[in-house]
């Protein structure tokens, strides 16, 4: 399924491209800033400096923390320019501190629906402009870097609707602002989205904005349109209803070259695809891009058909390696399904041989599961494939493992069993499993590539669905009681009237509207986890459930209209004001009526409530050397209740890689997050633990390195509350509070 014009041609071109623009290469190619999600654009998570060493890391001390002063566990990752530290605190207000004291500077308040997990930072070559780029409730903005004051000759009236240009009614969308915040290259900020899974989410083509106007300078159909490469591998209309094919995670930079490589995602719908038959063009595909223009060079499809959200959801890793005798510059792209594909960074070339294999059809109607599926054949897979009653858990009861043991026997488990209707598939990984974001880092120049993986499996099993209804039926009331009970009722009640720090939340859907509702299930608030993989026909059936009409929509444009203003230095409030009359009016529910499509559909959840349903090891740090195309060495990581028995540690803790991060020093440590708050570093040449810490509160974000005057300084975000199984550590003695977390050597006396 790969395509590529050749490797003389590729070669050519880009000598020419070189030669005739280079980009400011000022922010990027020296690795001693953090100016972005991953460090620089090629999201290596690499840092350079030497004052940290393998021999005095277990020195590391707390410097000082920064409070977040709120009660919202974020997922932001801090970036560092000059010595100015930019983060979000104070109730999803975005705040620069001093890097040196944390001593705020502005505040820039209520950005509620601001990007997740960061931001980007841009400089004009001659530093006399500096901005700040994010998106804001399907907005793209800009903020004064030193003012902290919204930008307005930034798109229209400073904000671009990013709902715009997607190939369906801009007030049909409901959501496409990505979790992620893009990738700075040059003077464009090239953004992917975060549309949605169900059946009609938009698609998620990837498109590039100039970081001064907000123009679109190019965009990139991952679903191709008649005429373009890939057309053929969908059926004739499928450009017109298939949504997502969108990078959620991160895009990775080679500068030097000005190549865009784009982890893509899966089609929708995830699990049946009956109305798209073919190998997907551009689903589940690493894409390479020339980042000036949006033109394919090459790409090679990971998964053809996917019918098990197998995305690709971490940074590819751009890495030089020596192979038969010859220097390669190569991309390494880790897959939530536990392979690891290397290429030829410039031709798309595999660097080890990777071939398709048959597996399993699919026996539920209409649907065609592709018959061969790519295996890397020399590097070896990061994680099982299959549960059988041997491989279950052993430290279930007996009582537990008996149920288990009749559903396995009942089920289907192993690579590529599509799913069905007529019994339960249980895969290995499943939808939360393998490598996802955040979860890649690399050295660059020794061909080195670290991994978190954790083994996740899900339980897949379909059903039959109707049209949708304003009105709710016995099924959809059923819907909403049983996803109550699983991840409500324990907090809110039996009757929804709260019990403790849990608010009522009797006739809550019509005190807010559906979007926000969808937005406070998927990323939690307060004290209330986010729960990220319900179902979107759950969520509304709950939404109904607690009273809401679905027809009263209020999306894009929408603010946090709370007058409250966090103390501290604030200069602005809320952003750039959007249009007030964009609504979402009625998001897209059917096919066009031009278009042949199948009568019925088909969903299941995502089956993500047994992350412990293997034996261990549930999780660990592992280090590929990429050289040869084998592992280096490995270590397990993660604690909860069960990781701290005496008799199961070191075997990892089930979700123990979720939402975690690393970085990678030139001096031969990595630092890795884990769960249970657990801080690690390690010898990234040997494996050996060098050091270890447990934050007061779990830290659901990315790390992050940066160097003033000599010396080096470890951030990391706290601000997650732990899990029923976890210890709450926040409780104990001397505990630091929820904020951000400043690590560095004790000066010298």
């Amino acid at each position: 399924m790969k395509q590529k014009i050749t490797g003389v041609l590729i070669a050519l071109l880009f000598l020419f491209a070189y030669v005739s623009f280079t980009p400011d290469s000022s922010l990027y190619d020296d690795y001693t800033k953090w100016q972005q999600y991953g460090g620089g654009p090629d999201q290596s998570r690499y840092f350079k400096g030497s004052q940290i060493t393998k021999k005095n890391v277990n020195k590391l001390q707390v410097a000082w923390v920064y409070p977040t002063t709120d009660s919202v566990p974020n997922f932001f990752s801090p970036i560092v320019v000059d010595t100015i530290m930019y983060v979000m605190a104070k109730n999803y207000s975005l705040v620069a501190i001093n890097a040196l004291t944390g001593k705020e500077i502005w505040i820039h308040a209520n950005l509620q629906g601001l990007t997740r997990r960061g931001i980007n930072y841009w400089e004009s070559k001659d530093r006399k402009d500096r901005r700040l780029l994010f998106t804001l409730n399907n907005s793209l903005q800009a903020i004064d870097a030193l003012t902290g004051k919204s930008i307005l000759t930034f798109g229209t009236d400073g904000y671009v609707d990013m709902r715009e240009g997607l190939d369906r009614e801009v007030a049909s969308i409901r959501r496409i602002q990505p979790m992620m915040p893009g990738v700075v290259y040059d003077n464009l900020i090239i953004m992917g989205s975060a549309p949605g899974e169900g059946y009609f989410s938009p698609p998620g083509h990837v498109r590039a904005y100039n970081v001064v106007t907000g123009k679109q300078e190019w965009i990139f159909h991952t679903i191709p349109h008649p005429g373009e490469f890939g057309y053929e591998t969908w059926p004739k209309d499928a450009y017109k209803y298939v949504g997502a094919v969108n990078v959620w995670s991160e895009i990775s930079v080679d500068v030097k070259r000005g190549i865009a490589y784009l982890p893509l995602g899966s089609p929708t719908y995830d699990y049946y695809g009956a109305d798209r038959l073919g190998s997907n063009l551009f689903g589940n595909s690493l894409v390479a891009l020339d980042a000036r223009t949006g033109k394919r060079l090459w790409h090679f499809q990971t998964v053809h058909h996917d019918l098990w959200d197998y995305d690709l959801a971490s940074a590819p890793q751009l890495i030089t390696v020596k192979h038969k005798g010859k220097r390669i510059d190569a991309v390494a792209a880790a897959t939530k399904h536990g392979f690891m594909f290397v290429f030829d960074r410039v031709t798309g070339e595999p660097i080890f041989p990777i071939e398709e294999k048959p597996f399993p059809t699919s026996e539920m109607p209409g649907e065609q599961a592709w018959p061969t599926q790519p295996i890397p054949t020399v590097v070896s897979s990061f994680t099982r494939h299959e549960v059988t009653k041997e491989t279950l858990n052993p430290y279930y009861s007996q009582a537990e493992k008996d149920k288990w043991h009749k559903r396995i026997a009942a089920a289907k488990s192993g690579l590529y069993i599509p799913p069905s209707d007529k019994y339960e598939t249980i895969a290995v990984p499943g939808a939360l499993g393998g490598v996802n974001f955040g979860n890649t880092a690399a050295d660059p120049t020794k061909g080195m590539v670290y991994i978190l993986a954790q083994e996740y499996p899900s339980v897949y099993k379909l059903e039959k669905i109707k049209a949708p209804t304003e009105m709710m039926s016995k099924d959809d009331v059923l819907k909403a009681k049983t996803l109550y009970a699983s991840t409500c009722k324990s907090c809110h009640g039996e009757n929804m009237t709260g019990a403790g720090i849990a608010p009522s939340i009797v006739n809550a859907g019509q005190r807010m509207g559906i979007d926000d509702f969808k937005g406070l299930l998927a990323a939690g608030r307060g004290q209330m986890p986010g729960f990220a993989h319900i179902q979107e026909e759950q969520v509304t059936a709950i939404y109904r459930f607690l009273g809401g009409n679905p027809a009263m929509r209020v999306g894009f444009g929408r603010k946090n209209d709370s007058s409250k203003m966090p103390e501290g230095p604030v200069v602005a409030s809320g952003g750039a004001k959007v249009n007030p009359d964009a609504r979402v009016v009625a998001p897209m529910s059917d096919y066009p009526e031009d278009v042949e499509h199948p009568q019925d559909r088909y969903t299941t959840d995502y089956g993500t409530f047994w992350p412990g349903l293997l034996n261990p090891k549930w999780s660990r740090v592992m280090a590929y050397d990429l050289n040869t195309g084998t592992v280096k060495w490995e270590h397990t990581i993660g604690e909860d209740t069960l990781a701290l028995n005496k008799e199961t540690k070191n075997l990892g803790t089930p979700g123990g890689a979720q939402r975690k991060g690393m970085v990678v020093t030139s001096n031969g440590v990595l630092f890795c997050t884990a769960k249970g708050g657990k801080l690690y570093a390690f010898d990234s040449d040997k494996g050996k633990l060098l050091w270890e810490t447990t934050l007061s509160h779990e830290s659901n974000a990315q790390p992050m390195m940066y160097e003033i005057k000599g010396k080096q300084y470890l951030v990391v975000n706290a601000t997650s509350n732990f899990g029923r199984d976890g210890i709450n550590h926040a409780k104990k003695p001397g505990a630091l509070p929820r904020g951000y977390v400043v690590y560095a050597l004790p000066d010298k006396k």
